[in-house]
This record gives structure tokens, C-alpha cells and sequence, in this order.
């Protein structure tokens, strides 16, 4: 398994064995309205796609990895931590990135934004502007750190929330359709970021040529696992269903 770096910081999460994620029997629902049904999962891979029509689910399964959502019954572990009853730690853990990244976007000029969580952590302020330095150069962003945030075009607002969520180092990132509002410049510009990374990822996604590459496709349909193998058995098997 690929993980990425940890900051040696007064704000690191307790040293616990990495493992996996694991979704055992969950269930969700919001109101009367059950959007998963039943989902056991363990997620080892370094890199794990999620398809499937609009209303499946996965969504709702991307939410879960990192305690945005809590299961109605049922239990998601990462790590170990339970999400319903340890959901700081977990999210020191997995990053969560939105398809909108405006979102995410919370602070008005890009480098107070990306500031944002590591202040909230209560990390010192020399090793807070080490950081953002570092990820605003990574991602091309250092000319812009004093500008407002909200005047970034799409594709430069897509990178401000990755790199957002990547300063705070995560081991895992879970990306919720970050190429659905993009041009196929910036589609591809996001998808050779998160070729690129270090931490694990799940990617949630139409685009599904970005997943060629990737160890594991879950397909989501009606609240449950359709299909889970490679890109090779699960994308054609899912391309055939909606023909």
C-alpha cells in the first residue's frame, strides 16, 4: 500500500496500525429513502475507482469514508477508528475532495484557504507556512496566494481545494467527481494529480477512461455493489449495462 507523508507536528493523529478501510454490513438512509443497502467492503488498494448511474449510492459510500456521513446501521472502520464515534481522527486520516470546489473553498485569498485546517489543528505558525509554501509551488498556485480565491477560474479552484486537503497530509483522499465541472484540459490537468499522488485514493467518477490505470472499479447500482474486480472486468461490464 502507497501512503503519503506524515508531518512530525504536535497535531499528528496517534501512531495506529494502517490497515484498511472497512464497510461491514452498512446501510444508509435519508429519511424513508434507503440509498445503500447491505455494503461489506474491504479497501486495500492504492488506487479504487466508483461508478455507477446518478442515485446509486456512491456518492453516499464516498461520504461515509470519512465520517461526512454516518451509516444508519452498520459500522465503517478505518484504520480501525469508527467513524460514528472517532471522526476527527479518522479525518486526519482521509481527505475528502468535492465535485464544486467552491464547496471548499471557505477563506478569501487562496493561501489564507489552505491555511484554513492546519490553524484549526493547532499547528505551529512556522510549519503552517512551510506547508502551504510547499503545496502552493507543487500545484502551481504560488502566484496566486494573495489573491481572492473566488476570482480563480474553474480549473484553478479545483487545484486550491486539492491542495487544501493536501497540506494537511493525509494518508487517504477520496475524490468525489472532481473532473464533472472541468474542460478536458483541466479533466486531464486533475487527473495526472491524482496519478501523481502518494496517499491512497478513491475516485468517484463518469470520466471512465481516468480509471485504465487503477487497481480496483466498485459499480454501484441501486444502494449495492453491482460489480468489483479491475478496470478491465468492471468498466466493460458497466458500459454493456447502460447500452
Amino acid at each position: 500500500m502507497r501512503w503519503g507523508r506524515r508531518g512530525a507536528t504536535a497535531a499528528a493523529a496517534p501512531p495506529l496500525p494502517r490497515t484498511a478501510v472497512e464497510l461491514r454490513d452498512v446501510t444508509h438512509a435519508y429519511g424513508e429513502r434507503t440509498v445503500l443497502a447491505g455494503v461489506s467492503l474491504t479497501l486495500t488498494e492504492a488506487r479504487i475507482g466508483v461508478i455507477g448511474a446518478n442515485g446509486s449510492g456512491k456518492s453516499t459510500f464516498a461520504r461515509l469514508l470519512n465520517g461526512l456521513v454516518v451509516p444508519t446501521a452498520g459500522t465503517v472502520l478505518v484504520d480501525g477508528l469508527d467513524t460514528r464515534t472517532q471522526v476527527r481522527e479518522v479525518r486526519r486520516r482521509v481527505g475528502f475532495v468535492f465535485q464544486d470546489p467552491d464547496a471548499q473553498i471557505v477563506h478569501p485569498t487562496v493561501a489564507e484557504d489552505v491555511a484554513f485546517g492546519l490553524t484549526n489543528q493547532g499547528v505551529p505558525a512556522d510549519e503552517i507556512a512551510r506547508r502551504v509554501d510547499e503545496v502552493l509551488v507543487q500545484y502551481g498556485l504560488d502566484g496566486h496566494r494573495d489573491h481572492p480565491a473566488h476570482l480563480l477560474s474553474g480549473g484553478q479552484k479545483q487545484l486550491l481545494a486539492i491542495a487544501g486537503v493536501l497540506v494537511m497530509e493525509p494518508q487517504r483522499v477520496v475524490f468525489d467527481e472532481p473532473t464533472t465541472l472541468l474542460d478536458l484540459g483541466n479533466t486531464r490537468r486533475v487527473a495526472r494529480v491524482v496519478d501523481g499522488l502518494e496517499q491512497d485514493v478513491v475516485v468517484v467518477t463518469h470520466h471512465l477512461d481516468l480509471l485504465a490505470a487503477f487497481d480496483r472499479v466498485l459499480v454501484f447500482e441501486d444502494g449495492r455493489v453491482a460489480a468489483d474486480g479491475t478496470p478491465a472486468e468492471t468498466v466493460p461490464w458497466y458500459v454493456a449495462r447502460c447500452g
